[in-house]
C-alpha cells in the first residue's frame, strides 16, 4: 500500500464535523492506558520497586557528564520532537493534497503527532520525578514532599497543552466544522505548545550544567563536546520550534496577509539565533541554523520527493546567523541589551534583505517589490524586539551566568508589546472592493482527468495592479501535489494561468487575489461535499463569477449560523490556554534567570572533593 494510499484508507466522503465516536473512544482508552503505564513507572521508581531510571541514568551521565534526572529526559525528548516535527509536516501536506481525514485514526502522520506528544510528556514525568534529592536551586518544590527540576516542570506543561489540544480540537470541529488549515486555534495550541517544549528542554539542561559544575560552556572535562552539542542541537530546536508558526507559507496555500510572513520569519530568526549565540558562545548562532537546515531538509525531502507530497520550502537563516556572530565580534554578548538591539537592527536590514531575495529562489509566492516599505519596517521592529527578547532569554539560560546581574523585565515586556503590536497589524484581512471575473477555460486535457488553462478579465481592470500575489490554486485533489503558479496580465485587465488547472474530482480550483488589506478568491472548480453539505461548482467552458473573502473557499467545511457567544467562548478558552502557557514559560525563564548558579548536591560535592585534592596536591609540592 502506497503512503498515500495509507494517507486516507478509509473512505471516500470524510465527515466535516468532528470524528467517528468509535475511533474517539478508542483514543481516549488508549491514552489513559498510555498515561498509566507512564505514571506506574515513576512512582515505581519512586518508592525503589525498580531501578530502571537509576540504571539509564547512570549509563547517560557517563555519556555527557550531566546527572541522570537531566540527561534521560534530555534524550527523550531530543527524539520524540523529531518524530512529533515530521509528523506535524506530513499532516499538513496530507491534508493540502488530499483534504480532511476520515478520523483522527485513519490519517497515518498523526500516529507520530500522537507518539511525538507522549514522548515529550513522558520527558517531562521522568524530569519531575527522578531526582532523589534537590536537583537544582532553581527546582521546584511540588506537593508530594520533593523538588521537581524546574525544565522538568516547564515541558510538562508544555505536553499536557498540546495533548489537550487533541480533544479540544475535536470538540472544535463538531461546533464550527472542519477548517483545514495550519492556523486554526486548536492547531495553534497543539503544536505551539510541542514547539515551545524545547524552551523547557534549554532550561533542564542549564539545570544540568549548573548542578554539574560545569563553566564556560563544558571545559575540557569528560562529556564537554557532547554537553555542548547538546546546547546547540537544542538552540538550533528552538529556531525549528519558532519556524512552525510559518507553516503556511512553506506549503504556499496561506490565509492570511503576505507581510506576516517576513514578520514571522524574522521573530524566529532573531529571537533563536540570538538567543543560541548568547547562550552556546562563539559560533552559536551558525550552529543553530545548520542544525535547521539538516532537519527541515531531511524533512523536505521525506515529505515531498519520498512521499509524494506538495513541496515543503523553508528558509535558510545563514545570512542573519552570519550577522549576529559579525556583531557579536563588535559587542560584547554578555552586555545583553546592547548586543540585543545592535544583532535586531543587522538581523531586520541585511537579515531581511537576504530572506527577500531567497523567496525568489525558495518560495512558491515571491515577495513583490510592492511589498516595500511596509514589510520592510514590520520585519524591522520585529526582528529588533525578538533580538531583544533573545538576548535575555539566552542570558538567563547560561550555565556560568553571574548571579548578581539583575533581572530585566522592563526590556523583555517593552519588547513583547512592540511584537503584539506588529502581529496585531500584519493578521486582519479585510475583505476588499468588489471584483468580477469573466473566465474563459482552454481544454490541455480532456475527461476524466480534466485540465485547462484559464483566461481571466477582471471588472475593474486594475484590480490585480500592485496585487501582492494572483494565483491560481489547486489542493486536496489525493491524486497529485498542489498547484500553486501566477497568473500572467497578457493585456489591460486580462490575466492567463502559466500552468494547467486540474478541475476533476476531488480537487478544488481557484484564483486567489491579495490586494492590500484584502485576500480573495473566486472558484473556479468545487467537487459536491454532501457531508456540509455542498453543491458542486462546475468549470464550464466559459462563466462570470465574483471574488469572495478567500478564507469562505479555504474553509469551505465551516459551518454557518454558529452564535456569536459561543464563538467568543470558544476563542476565549483557546487564548487563555496559550497565554497561560506562554505565563509559565516566562516565569520559569524568570525564575532561573534569578535563581543562584552555584551547583549544590551530590554533582556539587563531587566537585568540591576534586578541588581538595588537587589543593593538597599543590600544597605537597
Amino acid at each position: 500500500m502506497s503512503m498515500r494510499a495509507f494517507d486516507f484508507a478509509a473512505a471516500a466522503a470524510p465527515p466535516a464535523g468532528g470524528g467517528e465516536m468509535s475511533q474517539i473512544v478508542f483514543g481516549t482508552i488508549a491514552a489513559v492506558v498510555l498515561t498509566a503505564a507512564m505514571f506506574a513507572l515513576v512512582f515505581a521508581h519512586r518508592s525503589g520497586r525498580t531501578d530502571l531510571l537509576r540504571r539509564a541514568g547512570r549509563l547517560a551521565e557517563r555519556q555527557t557528564g550531566l546527572p541522570g534526572w537531566c540527561s534521560v529526559p534530555l534524550t527523550i525528548l531530543s527524539t520524540t520532537l523529531i518524530v512529533a516535527v515530521f509528523g506535524m509536516y506530513w499532516d499538513i501536506a496530507t491534508h493540502i493534497d488530499s483534504g480532511r481525514d476520515p478520523g483522527p485514526f485513519a490519517n497515518a502522520s498523526h500516529y507520530f503527532i500522537l507518539a511525538g506528544l507522549f514522548g515529550i510528556f513522558a520527558a517531562g514525568l521522568v524530569a519531575v520525578f527522578m531526582p532523589e534529592t534537590r536537583p537544582s536551586r532553581s527546582a521546584v518544590r511540588v506537593p508530594a514532599g520533593w523538588h521537581a527540576p524546574l525544565g522538568g516542570v516547564l515541558i510538562l506543561v508544555c505536553a499536557v497543552a498540546s495533548l489537550s489540544a487533541f480533544p479540544l480540537d475535536d470538540l472544535w470541529h463538531r461546533i464550527f466544522g472542519q477548517d483545514v488549515t495550519l492556523f486554526g486555534p486548536t492547531h495553534l495550541v497543539l503544536f505551539g505548545g510541542a514547539s515551545l517544549s524545547v524552551v523547557g528542554g534549554l532550561v533542564l539542561l542549564t539545570e544540568g550544567l549548573r548542578e554539574r559544575g560545569v563553566r564556560e560552556h563544558g571545559g575540557s572535562d569528560h562529556g564537554a563536546g557532547t554537553r555542548r552539542l547538546l546546547m546547540a542541537g537544542f538552540a538550533g530546536a528552538f529556531l525549528i520550534g519558532l519556524s512552525t508558526f510559518q507553516g503556511e507559507f512553506d506549503y504556499a496555500v496561506p490565509q492570511f496577509k503576505l507581510v506576516l510572513h517576513p514578520v514571522l520569519l524574522m521573530v524566529a530568526a532573531s529571537v533563536a539565533l540570538v538567543t543560541a549565540r548568547v547562550y552556546v558562545g562563539k559560533g552559536g548562532a551558525l550552529a543553530a541554523a545548520l542544525f535547521f537546515i539538516l532537519i527541515r531538509g531531511a524533512l523536505a525531502l521525506l515529505v515531498s520527493p519520498a512521499f509524494g507530497h506538495t513541496t515543503l520550502h523553508f528558509p535558510l537563516y545563514v545570512v542573519e546567523a552570519a550577522v549576529v556572530e559579525l556583531v557579536a565580534l563588535r559587542v560584547d554578548p554578555r552586555r545583553t541589551l546592547r548586543f540585543g538591539m545592535w544583532a535586531g537592527v543587522a538581523v531586520g536590514t541585511i537579515g531581511l534583505a537576504a530572506e527577500w531575495a531567497w523567496s525568489y529562489v525558495g518560495w512558491t509566492i515571491e515577495w513583490p517589490s510592492n511589498l516595500f516599505p511596509e514589510a520592510a519596517i514590520c520585519g524591522f521592529v520585529a526582528a529588533v524586539a525578538g533580538a531583544v527578547l533573545g538576548a535575555l532569554v539566552g542570558h538567563g539560560l547560561r550555565p556560568d551566568r553571574d548571579p548578581r546581574l539583575p533581572t530585566r523585565l522592563a526590556p523583555a515586556a517593552i519588547a513583547g508589546v512592540a511584537l503584539i503590536a506588529v502581529l496585531a497589524y500584519a493578521v486582519p484581512v479585510g475583505d476588499g472592493s468588489s471584483v468580477r471575473a469573466s473566465v474563459g477555460l482552454t481544454e490541455v486535457k480532456g475527461p476524466p482527468n480534466r485540465e485547462v488553462n484559464v483566461t481571466a478579465r477582471l471588472q475593474p481592470p486594475d484590480a490585480a495592479d500592485d496585487a501582492r500575489w494572483f494565483v491560481t490554486t489547486a489542493w486536496q485533489g489525493q491524486e497529485g501535489r498542489s498547484v500553486v503558479d501566477p497568473m500572467e496580465e497578457i493585456g489591460p485587465g486580462v490575466w492567463r494561468s502559466t500552468k494547467p488547472l486540474p478541475v476533476y474530482g476531488s480537487w478544488k480550483a481557484s484564483l486567489r487575489l491579495h490586494k492590500g488589506n484584502a485576500i480573495q478568491g473566486m472558484p473556479v472548480y468545487f467537487p459536491a461535499d454532501p457531508a456540509i453539505p455542498a453543491k458542486a461548482i462546475p468549470a464550464e467552458q466559459r462563466f462570470e463569477r465574483t471574488f469572495v473573502r478567500d478564507k469562505q473557499l479555504l474553509q469551505r467545511e465551516q459551518k454557518a449560523g454558529v452564535s456569536p457567544a459561543l464563538t467568543t467562548i470558544a476563542y476565549a478558552a483557546v487564548l487563555l490556554v496559550a497565554a497561560l502557557l506562554l505565563a509559565a514559560l516566562t516565569a520559569g525563564l524568570v525564575r532561573l534567570a534569578r535563581s543562584r548558579s552555584e551547583p549544590s548536591g551530590r554533582f556539587a560535592r563531587e566537585r568540591d572533593r576534586v578541588a581538595g585534592r588537587a589543593a593538597l596536591t599543590t600544597e605537597s609540592r
